[in-house]
């Protein structure tokens, strides 16, 4: 086991262009794949990790500077032949600093047709000064991570602090990691889980059990689920305008919810109705007007701060931990810039990943055929005949 990295949002990433047991001089690119990825989380243990996220993750929030730190809204391809699905990048720019772009796929047929998860990504991060890509990380694992810890730090400062049953409404593998968040800032008792899908509702407890926590986890009908929640999370792969996936009525008055699933335009899962009656938490204003629960505004007077906002400002908002909260998350390129480096630092100090020349630089960079044997570099003389 390793020690707890300190909780900093350095952002700095190690990319040396020679570094002993590397194949030779020219810039190299660090790779951390699945394997590394899920043997950093086996060394340093679930819990530990997903407290580092949290912290890590909290403190980014607290120093983030929109005019230091520009987030664009995500862009990318959806379709619905031969499935529906999505491909989208998520970019960051931190001035002087890094440049991260997520890459993330959004395909719900996956786990039944190819034994695949629902959502595949990967994360890279480039140098502002030179354009250089510096790493590249398996970003399915870390988006489930980073989507967890920000649910439990929005739950932190929205639900009741003696918040004791959560109700889990759909039962995928993102459920697994709201769990796993919530149970680190709360003392849970009792876990409610419904899932359309019978097996997959069926086999939460199993799947859960890697947690090692000490509480009731049971299958129950909706309306038992949302009723009975204190947190209620959903996180499901609900159709274009097929939502809301739960009803609005008999919904405790302080409960919080954290909505996850929501991230296409015209896909929600909270009714309007209990919106509004809501403080309503985005973590990025701006994309949850066009992919959130937040699209179904037309009043935009009527929505919160944003999830940074509130971890500046906690005493602002304190008293509407008595009242019903929705936090609208739809992912946030800061939370996977986070997760990266945080990765990337166990990695430095485990050892892990692989260096790689994935870049194409010529012996002399004004001739891009320089790699030729025999090709005449830009500093030779050629005379005629």
């Amino acid at each position: 086991m390793v020690a707890l990295l300190p909780r900093s949002s350095d952002t700095s990433v190690s990319a040396p262009t020679h570094t002993a047991g590397m194949p030779d001089s020219r810039p190299q690119t660090r790779l951390l794949s699945a394997d590394d990825v899920q043997l950093i989380a086996q060394r340093v243990g679930l819990d530990r990790l997903m407290d580092e996220m949290i912290g890590r993750l909290t403190q980014a929030f607290l120093e983030f500077d929109n005019h230091n730190t520009v987030v664009p809204i995500r862009s990318g391809f959806n379709y619905r032949t031969p499935h529906v699905g999505l491909v989208e990048w998520m970019p960051l720019l931190q001035k002087t600093q890094q440049i991260v772009v997520k890459t993330v796929g959004y395909h719900p047929q996956n786990p039944e047709l190819y034994g695949l998860p629902t959502v595949l990504s990967t994360i890279s991060a480039y140098d502002p000064t030179s354009g250089r890509l510096l790493a590249v990380v398996d970003g399915t694992f870390l988006t489930a991570l980073r989507t967890g810890a920000a649910s439990a730090i929005a739950s932190q400062y929205l639900a009741q602090p003696n918040s004791r049953t959560l109700g889990l409404v759909g039962a995928g593998a993102q459920a697994i990691t709201q769990l796993h968040a919530l149970s680190r800032r709360f003392d849970l008792k009792h876990v409610l889980v419904y899932d359309t899908d019978p097996v997959v509702m069926a086999s939460f407890a199993e799947r859960a059990a890697v947690l090692k926590l000490d509480l009731r986890i049971e299958s129950a009908p909706l309306v038992q689920v949302t009723t009975a929640a204190d947190i209620l999370c959903t996180a499901t792969s609900v159709d274009v305008e097929a939502g809301p996936v739960i009803p609005a009525q008999g919904l405790k008055p302080g409960l919080h919810i954290n909505a996850v699933g929501a991230d296409f335009p015209g896909k929600t899962e909270i009714p309007l109705s209990v919106l509004e009656q809501s403080l309503v938490c985005p973590d990025f204003y701006e994309q949850a007007l066009l992919e959130g629960e937040c699209q179904q505004f037309e009043d935009r007077s009527q929505i919160g701060p944003e999830l940074f906002e509130l971890v500046k400002s906690p005493a602002a908002y304190k008293a509407h931990q008595q009242q019903m909260t929705v936090f609208d998350s739809t992912g946030f390129a800061l939370e996977d810039q986070t997760a990266m480096n945080l990765m990337l630092a166990y990695a430095d100090e485990l050892g892990l990943g692989t260096w790689m020349a994935l870049e194409s630089v010529a012996a002399d960079v004004k001739n891009p055929y320089s790699f030729v044997p025999g090709t005449v570099g830009s500093n030779s003389v050629v005379t005629g005949a």
